[in-house]
């Protein structure tokens, strides 16, 4: 009966120690939680005020529906103008003989190669802006035969018209069974300048001492005539 009892005993006092010792670790932790995270007081009323915008300033204040315009962009730079050249540098084939030639035509001056007749209207560079710099023609082809001396100057044909590119002959080339021609490059023209005139030729300088006298005209003198003795008159 003695050994039921404290049997009895021991069994109350492990339950009771089993459930205190979780327990006991649970509230140690939460204690060095608090330690070691401490609380942060709530801001004071002034320092909220002062982040966040008031409705008594007006300067910060903004109402509800309010919308904040934005910058505009500026506005895109114009672009810059292309260079426009007095003289074209074409170049074109015979396919018949093979021979290639290279020539210039300045703009608004028709130019002859065997039955064909150049005419360049404009010939521009590419701008500064544009990255790649290339040429480009307004030109008219026609076709012409040589006239003969002493006979009437057959009619033209127009063979070709439109842009050609240096960059790329391909795009818009003259269709001819003969001849092929296609741009080079543009040119500009130095400017003629005229020469300065020549400046006058300083006149000698004249001392006195170099001045010839002049001869001094005279009025010519009459001859003196002396009077004739009288001739007494005859006796009669």
């Amino acid at each position: 009966m003695t050994v039921a009892k404290t049997d009895y005993r021991f069994r109350r006092s492990g339950i009771g120690l089993a459930i205190a010792l979780p327990l006991f670790f649970l509230a140690s932790a939460q204690a060095q939680v608090q330690t070691a995270a401490p609380v942060v007081p709530p801001a004071p009323a002034a320092a909220k005020a002062a982040l966040t915008p008031s409705l008594a300033n007006p300067v910060n204040a903004l109402p509800p529906n309010a919308t904040v315009p934005l910058a505009k962009p500026a506005p895109p730079a114009a672009p810059l103008p292309r260079v426009r050249s007095s003289v074209a540098i074409l170049q074109a084939l015979d396919k018949v003989t093979a021979e290639t030639i290279r020539f210039e035509v300045p703009v608004g001056q028709p130019v002859r190669y065997k039955t064909l007749v150049f005419t360049v209207r404009a010939c521009e560079t590419t701008a500064p802006d544009e990255g790649v710099q290339d040429f480009s023609a307004y030109v008219l082809v026609d076709s012409q035969p040589v006239p003969s001396p002493g006979k009437e100057i057959p009619s033209a044909r127009q063979v070709f018209r439109g842009w050609m590119y240096a960059s790329s002959p391909g795009l818009n080339p003259l269709q001819h069974p003969v001849y092929d021609a296609w741009l080079i490059a543009c040119k500009a023209t130095p400017p003629v300048t005229p020469r300065p005139a020549s400046p006058p030729k300083p006149k000698p300088v004249v001392t006195p001492d170099l001045i010839a006298l002049a001869p001094v005209a005279t009025a010519p003198v009459a001859p003196t005539v002396e009077p004739s003795a009288q001739v007494p008159a005859p006796s009669r």
